[in-house]
């Protein structure tokens, strides 16, 4: 929906799951860990959005470019704590919201064409990163946001 048509009810409903809901989530993780002097690992799910602009999707691109200040931030604090802060931004995946996007043949075909591996990513090619930023391999990467894109901001 256009910026000028958005109303402060799609604007909160969408700020409170992606970015309210992660940051007090990862609070309460954070708390847990440092009761008991235990490292621990947070992933937060950003999107391509928190670098580029994009378009008709206001409160989702304002809350996943937070998302990135927040890792940032809660990587910044944290980190003295064992705790590593990280997110994944994951690219146009075959998911239910993308659907739309899928469905329509102008769209698909200008987004396909922009992705270097040719292909809408699945859930699945995600895995890797998570492993990877949950990993003891990771041990020393902090607020840091890995792109999952098939190469589209390489581009």
């Amino acid at each position: 929906m256009p910026a000028l048509e958005f109303s402060e009810g799609d604007w909160d409903a969408v700020i409170d799951v992606n970015l309210k809901a992660a940051f007090f989530l990862a609070q309460q993780v954070a708390k847990h860990l440092t009761e008991r002097k235990a490292p621990g690992k947070i992933v937060n799910i950003a999107s391509l959005l928190s670098f580029q602009g994009g378009i008709r999707v206001p409160s989702y691109t304002a809350s996943k470019s937070g998302i990135v200040g927040l890792t940032r931030l809660l990587a910044n604090e944290w980190a003295a704590h064992d705790i590593n802060v990280n997110a994944i931004a994951p690219g146009y995946m075959v998911t239910d919201n993308t659907q739309a996007l899928r469905d329509d043949p102008k769209r698909h075909d200008e987004i396909l064409g922009r992705i270097p591996a040719g292909r809408w990513g699945t859930p699945e090619d995600l895995a890797g990163a998570a492993i990877y930023l949950y990993s003891d391999a990771a041990r020393y990467v902090h607020g840091h946001t890995l792109a999952v894109d098939g190469g589209w901001l390489a581009r």
